[in-house]
């Protein structure tokens, strides 16, 4: 049950169960090819590109920030956690110039400070921000943040929320999307994806400063013509398109209505037993749920009794909220069952650490909300 790497569906174990393929053959530039246009559907755009590296979500930063900012340039990086803070240690390591609005892990970006960092900056060209903070369970506003940026160009990390929160890259005019296969598309880690729109190719070509390995051009000219320019990963790959597959088979709108409830039903459980939610109130955050410790509670202590009593895994704090909170994920190949089960396992661990609890107290809640989803 943590935010990452996610259970892989059935379906997607035995794609990589096949014997390798040549990367040349047509069974896999076929499969390749197949997988591109599922991105390109589940981004919901016509004239993105996605560009798939061997690498993680971190690669595909890494390449936005490389192929469309030279060194010494600006750039704003509006942040609220770790990996939004990861936007800027990648910019200093490229020598970029950061005006880096941060904001207190737990809380959304403020869309009216970047509409004024904006104005402040007017050298500054690109954007960068999170969809999804997946050190603190926050999902925040892109399409408010995107008119805020005016005519920069924007990148948005969904690394945790592509394929589970909606992000409509036509429709919000945006630039990037960068991701990784691990989370909400249900695939190993191993791929890391940056789906380029038109403005931001064309300003790559211009900088001709992608890199080697990171480099856009190159990549996508590999992928246009059958002949990667590296090895890719074959059998991620495979996976992917079999993991797309299931995605669309049950609908885009389908897939992020269910996360909606099982995000929702995961907080309303855990504020059932008496704990707090770190992030505010927000149907779209159903990637991951960020819990406070109890004050006499280490959340390390309780991750520690989940796994011992129940075999079930949780993700601790990062930075400063390290061993005071823990995170329930519940994006990909999550289904309301495994809700029920962390909550009634939580339940139980909250018990045996000498906290007053009401057995069943998390889970009915949960199945509360559940059952209204359900009603309609």
């Amino acid at each position: 049950m943590a935010p990452g790497p996610t259970p892989l569906p059935p379906e997607v174990i035995a794609a990589a169960a096949q014997q390798m393929q040549f990367a040349r053959t047509p069974t896999f530039v076929a499969a390749q090819e197949d997988a591109i246009a599922s991105l390109r559907r589940v981004a919901q755009t016509e004239q993105g590109e996605p560009l798939i590296f061997a690498a993680t979500g971190s690669g595909a930063m890494a390449s936005a920030v490389t192929n469309l900012v030279a060194p010494g340039q600006k750039v704003i990086m509006a942040s609220c956690g770790n990996f939004g803070e990861r936007w800027v240690k990648i910019a200093a390591d490229h020598g970029v110039e950061v005006v880096h609005l941060a904001f207190a892990w737990g809380s959304q970006v403020d869309p009216a400070a970047v509409a004024t960092a904006v104005a402040d900056h007017p050298d500054a060209e690109v954007v960068f921000t999170t969809q999804s903070e997946t050190s603190t369970g926050v999902v925040n506003d892109i399409k408010a943040i995107r008119e805020a940026a005016g005519d920069r160009i924007i990148v948005v990390d969904a690394v945790s929320g592509f394929g589970v929160v909606d992000l409509p890259m036509d429709a919000w005019d945006i630039d990037v999307i960068v991701t990784g296969s691990q989370k909400g598309l249900m695939t190993p880690p191993g791929l890391g994806i940056a789906i380029a729109g038109p403005r931001a190719l064309e300003r790559a070509d211009e900088l001709g400063s992608g890199g080697y390995y990171f480099g856009w051009k190159r990549t996508l000219d590999g992928q246009n013509t059958g002949r990667t320019p590296f090895t890719p990963a074959v059998s991620l790959v495979f996976q992917l398109q079999v993991a797309l597959a299931r995605i669309e088979a049950e609908g885009l709108d389908a897939v992020f209505e269910r996360h909606r409830i099982l995000g929702r039903a995961c907080r309303e459980g855990v504020r059932a037993l008496g704990l707090e939610v770190l992030a505010d109130e927000n149907p779209e955050a159903g990637v991951v749920t960020g819990v406070l410790a109890p004050s006499e509670t280490d959340g390390k202590a309780i991750m520690s009794q989940l796994k011992a009593q129940s075999q079930i895994q949780v993700a601790g704090g990062q930075g400063d909220l390290s061993g005071k909170i823990f995170r329930i994920g519940h994006c990909g190949w999550f289904s309301f069952y495994d809700i029920l089960t962390t909550l009634s396992a939580l339940e139980l661990a909250l018990a045996a650490l000498g906290r007053d609890v009401e057995v069943g107290a998390g889970v009915s809640a949960a199945q509360r909300v559940m059952a209204a989803a359900a009603a309609g």
